[in-house]
């Protein structure tokens, strides 16, 4: 499978935390001819299901979600300039002089304009820059901006999917786009393989801005097992190595309260067994994804979560290693093979 094309495909689609009604269709396409059964539900979850033909069949739940951080337009003034509130964690600084698409009656482009250092004042050398300080220019009129444009329009970064050294890819919303397209991959290892439990395949909604997605899926699938997809902090210059992991040494496998230790140890073993690349994930709290929203769904869910490392998390050039995608891929591949016989003593 061609996973930067994948990923290239995925990081186009739009789909700004609650807004993903837009593009459910375009993910659910791409699970086309790779499971039994394929759905959109009510919250835009993109769900697919691989039957198993085993007597005593269980539930299994692989997720990643599809939503991305953006924008939503906050107001037009009179001269055309438009104001943005945020959609999630970006950090104002890393804002300015950026290329936005706003997703109006048409795409339009824009730029964020940045004051020039000869005009700013000697106070304003000092200040952290605000997002509310900031301006879209889209180079219109306000009238022709409103005719396209409406309060409430989503906006993204508009940034080049760039191929660097070493296998490693750079672009916007590579989280979690490299879990979605870990889980495609782990679709087309498994289409032409039958297995007992019946694997439920979940591109999830708005996980940025509350888990939302995963707690109303998870409910509904009822899940035995859970698997969790996501990224995690990727090594970078003056950041700590107890909270970053090394890009192109396979995925981390988070450990801790919010993870079952049965499910944990399996895919390690399975790791170790396989000769697949994977780090340690320490999480002894909140860690942050799915997997602590569906772990308390119902009556609980035994998750387990894996993280592809990433660096330059929620800016415009978030950069992964495409090895550490296919290490999942192997990875979970071979854990649901293995649950097929496994079941009883791993939950």
């Amino acid at each position: 499978m061609d996973y930067k094309n994948v990923l290239k495909e995925l990081v186009g689609i739009p789909a700004v935390s609650g807004f993903e009604n837009v593009s459910g269709a375009r993910i659910k396409s791409l699970m086309v001819g790779k499971c039994d059964e394929i759905m959109i539900d009510s919250f835009y979850n993109v769900i697919g299901l691989k039957k198993g033909n085993g007597d005593n069949r269980k539930k299994i739940m692989i997720s990643a979600h599809y939503d991305e951080i953006g924008f939503l337009v906050k107001s037009i003034d009179d001269k055309g300039f438009i104001k943005l509130t945020s959609m999630g964690g970006f950090d104002p600084k890393i804002l300015l002089a950026q290329e936005v698409l706003i997703h109006g009656t048409r795409e339009i482009e824009g730029i964020i304009g940045a004051k020039p250092p000869h005009l700013l004042t000697p106070e304003e050398t000092k200040t952290a820059v605000k997002l509310v300080d900031l301006s879209v220019d889209t180079g219109m009129e306000a009238s022709e901006v409103k005719k396209i444009v409406s309060i409430g329009d989503i906006v993204t970064l508009k940034v080049p999917f760039l191929e660097l050294q070493g296998g490693k890819v750079s672009t916007k919303s590579l989280d979690n786009r490299s879990g979605v397209a870990a889980t495609i991959g782990i679709m087309n290892e498994l289409n032409d393989k039958t297995l007992k439990n019946d694997i439920y395949f979940v591109a999830t909604t708005q996980e940025e801005v509350g888990l939302r997605g995963a707690e109303v899926s998870s409910y509904n699938i009822d899940p035995d097992i859970a698997i969790v997809i996501d990224a995690c902090h990727g090594d970078m210059p003056d950041c700590s190595k107890d909270f970053t992991y090394p890009l192109g040494k396979g995925p981390a496998i988070g450990i801790g309260p919010n993870l079952h230790k049965k499910l944990t140890k399996k895919l390690f073993d399975i790791a170790k067994r396989n000769g697949v690349l994977c780090q340690t994930d320490v999480e002894p709290g909140n860690t942050g994804t799915e997997a602590w929203a569906i772990q308390v769904s119902r009556s609980g869910v035994p998750t387990a979560l894996i993280s592809i490392p990433l660096r330059y998390m929620h800016t415009g050039t978030e950069t992964l290693d495409i090895a550490d995608i296919e290490s999942s891929v192997k990875l979970v591949s071979l854990f649901l093979a293995a649950l097929d016989d496994e079941m009883e003593e791993t939950v």
